[in-house]
């Protein structure tokens, strides 16, 4: 069974964004548990942990299909020490808020080199950030997803995704989601079948499907390969209608969060509709 929802508004607290994907027909959803575009948050309260348990069993989701994102300014491969430090111990509040509210996933960039390390070295801090944080939590497993490879940001090939992964001490609690644009943009051609299928066999071959954990669902404003990210709305970019056709009726896509990020928010309810409109 397929789970397809939105990224949702947390304006207000937390409690309010399961209300706010079932409005929109969502059957899955994410958020930001904090501000993404500062380091410090408020700390949670129980009215808002409360609130946000109680509001998600009264619209029906489930922790498996709730997958927050952290803030955009962490980057867990840091090349310098001090901010490398000051962004695990902000990744370290976002798992700490996972834990509070009872999410099981978080999703993050795994970030920047900014040309000061190599690549090599910026994915193995990011591992080595990854365990600090692990070991400091409880039930929530770290998600990385796939990046466009713009500018020096790594990630955009599943063989870096394959490395974090690798240094990671307890793989019960790592995962990937995957950005159909970023993936485009990196080179996958989900557009046609055989792209698809290919891109789909690498994967496989150098991820596994076992750490799939969801899925942002946008297409692309450009071309393939172009390593730029522009998300755009389903069915009108450079992706099309057929690549998420395929990826709607695709089994190994069952029982995850499949979450819209696409630019036009009042039409998510449509592209929702849209998406389950395409499964066989």
């Amino acid at each position: 069974m397929k789970f397809v929802g939105a990224h949702v508004s947390a304006a207000g607290g937390v409690e309010n964004t399961p209300k706010r994907a079932h409005e929109i027909g969502a059957k899955a959803f994410a958020l930001f548990t904090k501000n993404q575009r500062r380091w410090e948050g408020t700390p949670l309260t129980g009215e808002n942990i409360e609130g946000f348990k109680a509001e998600c069993e009264k619209y029906g989701y489930s922790m498996d299909q709730v997958i927050p994102h952290d803030s955009y300014l962490i980057n867990l491969g840091h090349p310098e020490q001090k901010k490398l430090e000051k962004s695990r111990k902000a990744f370290l509040d976002e798992m700490q808020r996972c834990e509070q509210l009872g999410i099981k996933l978080l999703n993050f960039h795994p970030g920047n080199h900014l040309n000061k390390i190599n690549v090599e070295e910026c994915l193995d801090r990011n591992a080595e950030s990854l365990n600090w944080a692990l070991n400091k939590t409880e039930g929530v497993t770290a998600v990385i997803e796939n990046t466009a490879g713009q500018g020096t940001s790594v990630g955009y090939k599943f063989e870096y995704l394959a490395r974090i992964i690798d240094g990671v001490e307890d793989k019960s609690r790592i995962g990937v989601c995957i950005d159909t644009c970023h993936a485009f943009a990196a080179g996958y051609d989900l557009s046609t079948e055989d792209g698809f299928k290919a891109m789909c066999e690498a994967f496989e071959k150098t991820v596994g499907f076992e750490y799939l954990k969801g899925i942002h669902l946008n297409d692309s404003q450009k071309e393939l390969g172009s390593r730029v990210d522009r998300h755009d709305n389903i069915g009108e970019g450079k992706i099309g209608l057929k690549g998420f056709e395929l990826l709607m009726n695709d089994e190994r896509f069952d029982d995850i969060p499949m979450i819209l990020e696409t630019p036009n928010t009042e039409r998510w309810p449509q592209e929702i509709e849209l998406l389950y409109s395409l499964v066989d």
